[in-house]
């Protein structure tokens, strides 16, 4: 028997009525094929009974006969066009269980079978009778893992007591008195929840990328730290390096003087000798001539002109002394020391000053903390003693006992520095003190109480501590610099002018946050009536 036409196309499976793939394809004794409703219902409406093809009578209804090779090309063809009309599987959908090669979509999935059929081989569950009555539910995936291990049923609910998933007869047993929800309804609550942990993750993840942003710019921070005291240190070890050269010149050149001074002396004193040598060579040439004369009258007459002999220096008394150079080395290394620390003392106290001029920050006083007898300039980066106590509300940030003030700027990390001119001021104290100072008592101000300061007073400075340390006096004191780095509890006061260090207070505790502090003094008959004044850094190269 020949093979069967494998490249047949849609149309030579089609019926010629319906214009569709055969549905129960019966042949007519002329050979046509049709689908067996289509044929039937053609003749129902007919006189007649003719094929619709080729138009031939028949004189009684004919019987419909059913081609069996035909039928089953047809059915194969109809399966193929089934297939080709279904969608493949994409990523996010159900795949067919069933299906080799090219996955088709899943179309449904039986809760009987734990598999999902694409529409091909979902037909026998349409179809067989014991297949009818498995549960078809819409196509899930994983279907093991949706089925309750104890009774083989479909997870549907959830226990709220126990936090899992159930199935209806759970709810029967073990779960009896516990509340349960579809799983929907949980579903909405959980997904609100995820929101949530959402948005905290979302902040956590903000917060750690401003941590690592923070750690890279300490890194940055600390590489600019150190390529300036690589800077500085080039700079003052260089300037050193100059002070010792120096040194070791002044040395060459003392000693070379020295040397040059002996031989100086000795060649004085030889070009005497050479003279004296002179002269009495002359005074012994004449008298060998005058021996050699036998002429008695002649002879007298002439030793009477015989010259008296040179004067001439009694040489016993006279040396050359070798220089001696005991103790100059000494004495140059001493000079070179005192200057040495002159020297690093100027240097370093100027690249320390550079460094924390670095942290400059932008602080004003706050009138709600000032005393009621200062006046503070409206840009509140002055305060001087207005001599008259005014009329203020009670205010219990305000100092009411000492005539001080606080900036509005307060600090409880990291590093600060800011500046305040004093020039012309014959009383005043700066410094830092912290929040929780007592603002409304008499009290000694001491780090103890609160307060890291510098006082300035006729006879010189002080740091108030217990015991107090007093610093020599600063002539020409026209701004003072402080420092402050929290973490490490440091203060530190400088003289900005002389870029000089006066003062540090170390091993510090603080707590809580610190506020820049200033206290103009009192002043009586013009004397002390200067204005303390809060500066903007101006960094030197």
């Amino acid at each position: 028997m020949a093979r069967a036409n494998a490249s047949w196309s849609e149309e030579n499976f089609s019926c010629s009525i319906c214009l569709d793939v055969f549905n129960s394809p019966v042949s007519t004794p002329c050979g046509h094929n049709f689908c067996r409703n289509c044929i039937t219902k053609f003749w129902d409406e007919q006189v007649k009974y003719k094929c619709p093809v080729c138009n031939k009578l028949f004189d009684t209804r004919p019987d419909l006969q059913v081609n069996t090779l035909f039928s089953e090309m047809v059915d194969r063809f109809g399966t193929s066009v089934r297939v080709k009309e279904q969608p493949c599987v994409e990523p996010a959908e159900v795949p067919c269980d069933v299906c080799t090669g090219t996955q088709l979509k899943a179309m449904k999935s039986c809760l009987v079978c734990f598999i999902s059929y694409c529409q091909t081989h979902l037909e026998p569950h349409e179809r067989v009778a014991g297949l009818k009555k498995h549960r078809l539910v819409e196509p899930m995936d994983r279907l093991e893992d949706r089925m309750c291990k104890k009774h083989n049923q479909l997870l549907e609910l959830f226990c709220q007591t126990e936090q899992v998933c159930v199935c209806q007869f759970c709810t029967e047993g073990d779960h009896r008195s516990h509340p349960v929800v579809p799983l929907k309804e949980e579903y909405e609550v959980k997904t609100a929840q995820l929101g949530k942990i959402e948005a905290e993750v979302q902040q956590m993840i903000h917060e750690r990328l401003n941590n690592i942003q923070e750690i890279k710019d300490t890194v940055n921070r600390s590489k600019a730290d150190a390529d300036r005291e690589i800077a500085d240190g080039v700079h003052i070890l260089t300037a050193l390096k100059r002070c010792i050269e120096k040194c070791q010149d002044d040395l060459n050149q003392m000693v070379k003087e020295k040397l040059k001074s002996t031989e100086k002396q000795a060649e004085d004193l030889i070009k005497e000798l050479e003279q004296e040598i002179e002269d009495l060579t002359n005074r012994s040439s004449e008298v060998k001539q005058l021996s050699h004369t036998e002429d008695h009258l002649h002879f007298l007459q002439a030793f009477r002109s015989l010259k008296d002999p040179p004067p001439t220096r009694d040489w016993t008394t006279v040396e050359v002394r070798p220089p001696s150079y005991v103790g100059t080395l000494r004495r140059s290394l001493d000079q070179l020391e005192e200057t040495l620390n002159m020297e690093m003392k100027k240097l370093c106290d100027d690249a320390e000053l550079k460094r924390v001029q670095q942290y400059e920050v932008d602080v004003t006083l706050d009138p709600d903390t000032a005393h009621p007898k200062l006046i503070l300039s409206e840009d509140g980066k002055q305060v001087h003693d207005g001599g008259v106590r005014k009329e203020l509300p009670d205010n219990p940030k305000r100092f009411t006992k000492n005539i001080r003030v606080l900036t509005r700027q307060s600090f409880s990390s990291g590093r600060f520095y800011f500046e305040v001119q004093v020039k012309d001021k014959t009383a005043w104290s700066v410094g830092v003190a912290r929040e929780s100072i007592n603002r409304k008592d008499q009290i000694i101000v001491t780090p103890e109480t609160g307060y890291w300061t510098l006082f300035s007073y006729k006879d010189g400075l002080v740091f108030r501590d217990n015991p107090e340390v007093h610093l020599p006096l600063r002539a020409e004191l026209q701004k003072v610099g402080v420092f402050v780095d929290y973490d490490e509890g440091l203060v530190s006061f400088y003289d900005v002018e002389a870029r000089v260090h006066i003062y540090s207070a170390t091993g510090c505790s603080f707590t809580e946050p610190l506020y820049p502090f200033l206290c103009p003094g009192f002043h009586g008959e013009g004397i002390n009536s200067a204005p303390l004044i809060i500066s903007p850094v101006n960094q030197t190269d």
